[in-house]
């Protein structure tokens, strides 16, 4: 039987498959039944300095090929979310995710983050709706390295840089991230929906962030550009429903992947679905374990050896 164990950083995965931040993760307690349904680690929704309780209805719209939403951070802010995980089971396999609008502001996330017994942190340095931080913070270089190096200088979390497609170049973006310890490929594309019959745009913030399985192609190319040219370890995500598209993403250099919207189709049971499917891929092309199918199709395969 094939490992399907992986490796991000200095953190090990019994398998590659993570809750992605922002869907069913708004509580301690739906972090854990993604746990003990399969996931390999989970991320936390985006959590910032203060609540906020995001924009009004609506904020989701389903169209043929994923979501639109634009649910505007909403999050209970760090003290809130710092005394609901005081007791939680499961801190070494969770990742905090945070955002801010400020070197500053991340350094304190980073900080309560590690206080409260967290080990790792995904900088949402890519939400395409709310304006000030995400990935108005993120497409600015020079901050993104400095966000980034403060944390590392700081604490002893491990970083992973969460990073937005709206850009022109995502290897700029990814190189100005290189002092984090992995990468995490991609956010939601910005996009706008319409409804013809009532004229109206099918989110309240008009601008959302576009998901599932249209924008797997945008990621896969995302996922190829930057592990190409830096090597470093890579958690893909955008598009993910199958175990098929898993593997799509490790042969062009992933390491472990998210997902998000999937779940909304399918629920928990997903996670074991797609980590059964890669075990059972991996077995009958001949691979002993994950790792020697990460990279082979971007010619860097076991550029890093884990």
């Amino acid at each position: 039987m094939a490992s399907i164990s992986t490796k991000i950083g200095n953190f090990s995965l019994e398998n590659p498959v993570i809750l992605a931040s922002g869907i069913l993760d708004e509580t301690s307690g739906s972090i854990l039944r993604a746990l003990k349904s399969g996931a390999g680690a989970a991320v936390t929704k985006s959590i910032g300095m203060q609540e906020r309780k995001g924009y009004p209805t609506p904020v989701i719209s389903e169209i043929k090929t994923g979501l639109l939403n634009a649910v505007g951070l909403a999050n209970p802010g760090i003290d809130n979310f710092v005394d609901e995980y005081k007791n939680f089971p499961e801190k070494k396999r969770t990742i905090v995710s945070i955002f801010g609008g400020s070197v500053e502001d991340f350094v304190t996330l980073a900080r309560k983050v590690e206080g409260a017994g967290f080990d790792k942190v995904e900088l949402n340095l890519s939400c395409p709706h709310v304006s000030g931080v995400g990935s108005e913070v993120g497409e600015d270089l020079e901050m993104v390295e400095e966000i980034i190096s403060s944390i590392k200088t700081k604490t002893n979390l491990q970083v992973w840089a969460k990073l937005t497609p709206n850009v022109t170049d995502i290897v700029a973006l990814a190189k100005a991230s290189e002092k984090a310890d992995a990468y995490v490929l991609i956010n939601t594309l910005r996009a706008i929906g319409v409804e013809i019959y009532s004229r109206k745009f099918s989110l309240s913030n008009v601008v959302g962030g576009y998901s599932g399985p249209g924008i797997k192609p945008v990621a896969l190319r995302a996922v190829y550009d930057v592990y190409k040219e830096t090597g470093k370890d890579i958690v893909g995500v955008g598009g993910i429903t199958t175990w098929e598209d898993a593997i799509e993403f490790f042969l062009l250099g992933a390491r472990a992947v998210q997902v998000g919207t999937a779940l909304l189709y399918e629920d928990y049971p997903i996670y074991n679905k797609i980590s059964r499917g890669i075990e059972g891929y991996l077995d009958s092309e001949g691979f002993s374990k994950l790792g020697d199918i990460v990279g082979v199709m971007s010619g860097n395969a076991a550029l890093q050896s884990h």
